[in-house]
């Protein structure tokens, strides 16, 4: 068995040629004993561990990775791979897609408690260890990897290297970052195809299957993980895409629970366990008053679809302040946390209040709000506490 996942995974190492490495290096800490990646489909999880094996200066033999959907581990539980991988001195063992495989985290908390070897999984952005009975969450450290932000996709456009800012930065001295970049690039020259197809890295591989690829993508989602994750039954999976086909047809401001489990067919209380499912999959971002709490039957203040691109390639149509939100929200959400404020669009770690907009968009909804900024679109630089939406793709 160990020869076969060993060949297999030299196979997969030359395949994945990839050199292009994401803000995600610089954030995960490999020192702990079980490490989890966690995040959408398609969002590059297997390349980060594979470019991380690579990375280490150890014999090949020490190291090895594969999927825990594979065929060959049909006749094999996890631990029994882990200890004869142990007894014949390997020390990292990566294992992708953990979710697919049934009862791991019993598994893996056997390997974390017995076996004296480190343990590299990926997963779901929906996996909830700390809702196992194994109790993973007090030996496993979870890290959640992000789509693509500006910046990145700058660079895999470009070949070019950008400097990332943080908030802060960004937010006292975005005139001079804007004019040091505008003098190196056009932003609008790519800030709408980043929108609308720059989200996942595999847009790089072919742009013309894009569009066929996320929706193949969102598909397996609500298909395949969630239903293994939350135990969801074959006939309520139409329901789920019936719910982000409805959140395609309105805008966040309009979100009426009460309409929408009525047109879909469902009780509130499903319809809340639905908006979680599919939030924790990464399809849905719900904004939440911090007052209000956040556990599942909280309504949201405001839902979105997860990411710009969703907008284009799987609803019918698309209004671009929402897009404008989307895209803020997902370079915001990697580093910050984002609520739904009394005056404005968003409340940033309860300090900064952002009001989204076009350029002529005015501080009218901020007024006598403290820590106030206008982000703006169709402006490559701004003023004072207005700043050009573009920029925040540098945060990461």
């Amino acid at each position: 068995m160990l020869e076969t996942l060993t060949q297999k995974y030299q196979q997969i190492q030359k395949l994945h040629n990839y050199s292009y490495k994401r803000y995600f290096h610089d954030v995960v800490d490999f020192n702990d004993k079980m490490v989890g990646i966690l995040g959408s489909r398609g969002v590059g999880k297997t390349t980060f561990i594979l470019q991380y094996l690579q990375s280490l200066d150890i014999p090949q033999s020490k190291k090895l990775y594969f999927s825990a959907d594979s065929i060959l581990l049909s006749n094999q539980s996890l631990y029994e791979i882990a200890d004869a991988f142990s007894k014949v001195g390997g020390q990292i063992l990566a294992i992708d897609e953990i979710h697919k495989y049934k009862n791991f985290e019993h598994e893996l908390k056997e390997i974390y408690d017995f076996l004296d070897i480190q343990i590299i999984f990926s997963g779901s952005s929906a996996l909830q260890l700390e809702h196992k009975k194994a109790d993973l969450s007090r030996r496993a450290v979870l890290y959640r990897l992000h789509g693509l932000s500006f910046r990145e996709f700058l660079e895999l456009k470009l070949g070019r290297t950008f400097e990332s800012y943080g908030l802060e930065t960004i937010l006292e001295n975005h005139l001079n970052i804007a004019y040091a970049l505008t003098s190196e690039i056009k932003p609008f020259e790519y800030f709408r195809e980043y929108l609308q197809s720059g989200y996942f890295p595999y847009y790089f591989e072919n742009p013309n299957s894009y569009g066929m690829k996320l929706e193949e993508t969102v598909n397996t989602v609500i298909e395949s993980d969630l239903p293994i994750i939350f135990n969801i039954e074959a006939q309520n999976i139409q329901k789920l895409k019936q719910l982000i086909a409805m959140i395609c047809g309105s805008k966040p401001y309009e979100l009426n629970i009460t309409n929408l489990s009525k047109k879909i067919g469902i009780n509130r209380t499903t319809l809340y366990q639905y908006i979680h499912y599919l939030t924790m999959g990464n399809l849905l971002y719900a904004l939440k008053a911090k007052s209000k709490g956040d556990t599942i039957f909280t309504k949201p203040s405001k839902l979105y679809l997860n990411n710009p691109n969703l907008s284009f390639y799987y609803c019918q149509s698309n209004e671009i302040g929402t897009v404008r939100e989307q895209f803020f929200i997902n370079m915001i959400r990697v580093h910050h946390d984002l609520s739904y404020p009394a005056k404005g669009d968003f409340m940033v770690d309860e300090q900064y209040s952002f009001e989204i907009g076009g350029k002529n968009k005015s501080f009218k909804q901020l007024e006598g709000v403290s820590h106030a900024y206008v982000v703006a679109d169709d402006i490559e630089s701004g003023f004072g506490n207005k700043i050009p939406l573009w920029l925040f793709g540098f945060l990461y």
